[in-house]
Parts: structure tokens; sequence; C-alpha cells
């Protein structure tokens, strides 16, 4: 196993920073972690609160809460701070709100002279990405969006029970925005190399199960979220999963968000696709194949993410 680079900062200490923090200590992640938030009395109790799991841990690291000060020195940011998405919104319904926190998150990391990767899970996720390069004006490739990577393990946890195949044999992605737009890669999607489409009939997937498939992956938030008000658990452990990627430089492949430069014909804003996630950031973008019908479904998703970052833009 290689070695970890030495530091996490965490930006915003609520259910979803601490479920991803929690993760990342428990697997031995990095060895330095830092916690920041608008509330210090939070972001202390949670210090004191996860060293006191890191004292039952085989792994040797430290966490410290403070400052903008914290990230000068960090390998990799977090950012999960920005108001939660209440019963009844969409993730779109909180840009204006969470851009001009953005904003002020984003000054305050640059002027604190941080240089490493960047990684953005406040919704809407692609949204909030952009914004936050563009005020920074990073590298692209060094900031990155959760986007679709928490989609993804949704859409390949329902093929499992579906065939009853492990979740990391499927070949598939959800791409586009995390949110009502995205798009299923169902058309071309295999197990293990094997193309799915040859054996959908065996399982009874017609083209309307496929469908209510897709509707079970971009809504389960929303159940969720009805349920007991917010999810976190997932998401902490996608945002460990994609920080593994980058701080052991294990060069794996997420649906993470990137600045489109022309995949899929589009370009300007952040949107989920599959990404080589390494020590760099973002290695290497490809673009999965697609029916007709998904292209012009991801087409439109990007439509919509493009409407809603002239709205944070503009709030900002």
């Amino acid at each position: 196993m290689k070695k970890t680079s030495n530091k996490i900062v965490l930006v915003g200490s609520g259910a979803v920073g601490t479920s991803f923090l929690f993760s990342a200590i428990s697997q031995g992640i990095a060895e330095e972690y830092g916690i920041i938030d608008i509330n210090s009395e939070v972001s202390k109790g949670n210090e004191l609160d996860l060293e006191d799991a890191i004292a039952s841990l085989p792994s040797n690291s430290s966490v410290i809460s403070g400052g903008y000060e914290l990230v000068k020195n960090a390998d990799l940011v977090v950012i999960t701070a920005g108001r939660p998405q209440l019963p009844g919104e969409t993730r779109l319904d909180m840009v204006a709100d969470n851009a001009k926190i953005m904003k002020s998150i984003a000054y305050s990391i640059k002027k604190n002279g941080f240089n490493g990767i960047t990684l953005i899970a406040s919704n809407p996720v692609d949204v909030m990405t952009t914004v936050y390069q563009q005020v920074t004006g990073f590298s692209p490739e060094k900031v990155i969006s959760s986007s679709c990577s928490l989609d993804t393990a949704r859409l390949r946890l329902e093929l499992s029970k579906i065939f009853n195949i492990a979740p990391t044999e499927f070949g598939v992605f959800v791409l586009g925005e995390h949110g009502d737009s995205s798009v299923s890669t169902l058309a071309y999607g295999t197990i293990n190399g094997i193309p799915m489409k040859n054996i959908y009939s065996e399982y009874g997937l017609d083209d309307a199960k496929l469908s209510e498939l897709h509707e079970t992956v971009y809504k389960k938030a929303y159940e969720i979220i009805n349920r007991k008000r917010a999810t976190f658990y997932g998401i902490g452990s996608a945002l460990a999963e994609i920080s593994k990627s980058i701080l052991r430089d294990e060069r794996k492949v997420y649906a993470t968000g990137a600045l489109l430069s022309g995949e899929y014909g589009q370009e300007g804003v952040y949107a989920g696709i599959p990404s080589v996630i390494g020590k760099n950031g973002i290695e290497k973008t490809f673009e999965f194949p697609l029916s007709e019908q998904e292209k012009n479904q991801f087409i439109k998703s990007v439509k919509t993410l493009k409407d809603a970052t002239k709205k944070a833009l503009k709030a900002i």
C-alpha cells in the first residue's frame, strides 16, 4: 500500500462532512485532519469526538479544528459546507444561497495559500464547483466535484439486486447533473465486460423497467430525506473513496464532475463524466458510449447545469 499524503482539511462539519471524516479516519487515508466550520464550537466538538474515535483505531492520525490557516499546507480540501436540502426541494433550489457561501469559502481558501486538490460535495454540487473554480482561478484538474459518484454507486447497487452480482462488477455510470436530469448509461453497460443488453430479457428488463430503475436511482435521495431529513453516510463513503484515490494515486475511475471541454460536444460547466482520479486530481476524462437517447439526455442535463450556473453567478 502506498504511503498517504499528510493532510486533509474539511470545510463544513455537518453530517456529510463528519461522516466523510469518520470514514476517512477509519480507513487511515491520511495522517492529519483539519476541521473548519462557521460555528467554531461545533468544529471543536467534532475534533474532540473524532479524536476519541482515533484512540480506538490502529491508524496513527490526528485531528485539529481551526480557521482557514489550516489549508495552507493541506494536500486535499474537502468542502461540504452549505445549507441542507429541505424536504420537497430539489438540489437546484439551493443555488443562490449556497453560491454566496461558496464564494466566501473560495476567497478564504485562496487567500490562505492553498495549493492542493479540492473536492466539493456542496449542493447543487456541479454548479458550486463551477463557482468555486471561477472564483479561485485554480486549475480545473485540481478542482473536483463529487457529482454522480454516489449516483453511480446507487445504480450499481440496484443492478446487483436484480442480477445477484457484486456491485463492483457493473461497468455503468450515472452522468450529467447530480440530480433529476442525470443519465444512467444502461444501453452499453457491462458486467465485467459482458454486454448487459444481451441478457436484459432474461431478467425481465425492458425499456419501461430500465426507466423505472433510473428513476429509483435519482429519487433515492428524496426518499432518504423524507424519512430522516438528510443523506450523509453514502456521500461520506463516496468522498472517502475519491480522497483515497487522490492521496494514494490509485488512478481509479469515478463519475466525478470535471469542467467540460468538449466531452459529448459540451463545455464550460462541471458535470459528471468518467474521470481518472489520482495525485494530480483529474488525470483524464472519458466519454462512455451512449445511445442517441442517452446522449440527448446528457445534453439536456448539461443545459440544466448551465442555466443553474448562470443563476448562481448572478447571485454572487
